[in-house]
């Protein structure tokens, strides 16, 4: 018993060094390396078109592996908004979004959650519990507030909350402002591409500029209604 307990915490600790060494690489990969060189719109643009038909699903597949390389999300965004135009953009930005936060939420949970299990003491354990509880409304919460996309799909594999909680958390978090912005930098694209300047007096352009607008202000509305919400409780509780 006390060896089969001994392997365990052994191999807890080298699948933890395992998805150290895999954060580290994967953040001097993605800031110093020539893969920096790429991450315009002019060039995937171009990488792009060498694919065809595919290049939806190329893209889709480079939005993924960027999100587990901590590329930023609003890089991404913008470029695949720039490349596809604002309708197809937001379809193809948000599903690699959410391929590349369920590989990055898998990678954290395989590789971190059993070693992040065997420190955590018991006042921590009750917050543990908690997500896993609560974890569609946890998930959805940092979501709307613009928690750090990246950090945030890992560090939830290191928590007890069921994938299908998170999945559907994010699913549902990201898809207002992936929209709004996705929606923002395509149609500022059509204007510049089609060089009738005249376009940047449309309803599109400003129903854009507006929603982009009103997106700086969703973390306000959603911290806003959590604390009418407890102030709510704690009068009913009292």
């Amino acid at each position: 018993m006390f060896m089969e307990s001994n392997n365990h915490s052994k191999g807890s600790i080298v699948k933890a060094a395992f998805f150290i060494l895999f954060l580290v690489t994967a953040v001097v990969v993605a800031r110093f390396t020539p893969l920096r060189d790429y991450l315009t719109a002019e060039r995937l643009g171009q990488l792009l078109a060498t694919t065809g038909p595919w290049a939806p699903v190329a893209f889709i597949g480079t939005y993924a592996v960027g999100v587990c390389l901590f590329l930023p999300g609003t890089l991404l965004t913008t470029i695949g908004a720039a490349i596809f135009g604002p309708y197809f953009g937001f379809i193809y930005v948000w599903i690699g979004a959410m391929l590349g936060a369920s590989l990055s939420f898998f990678i954290g949970r395989y590789l971190g959650r059993d070693f992040a299990a065997s420190l955590i003491g018991d006042r921590l354990r009750k917050y543990d519990e908690a997500i896993e509880r609560n974890g569609f409304a946890t998930v959805l919460y940092l979501r709307l507030v613009y928690f750090p996309f990246t950090p945030m799909n890992f560090g939830m594999g290191l928590t007890r909350v069921h994938f299908r909680d998170y999945f559907s958390g994010t699913a549902l978090g990201i898809i207002v402002g992936t929209f709004i912005f996705t929606f923002f930098v395509g149609t500022l694209k059509e204007v510049w591409s089609s060089g009738q300047w005249e376009g940047l007096l449309s309803w599109k352009v400003f129903l854009s500029l507006g929603l982009f607008a009103f997106s700086f202000f969703i973390p306000k509305f959603v911290e806003r209604l959590k604390a009418s919400r407890r102030a709510g409780f704690s009068k009913g509780r009292f």
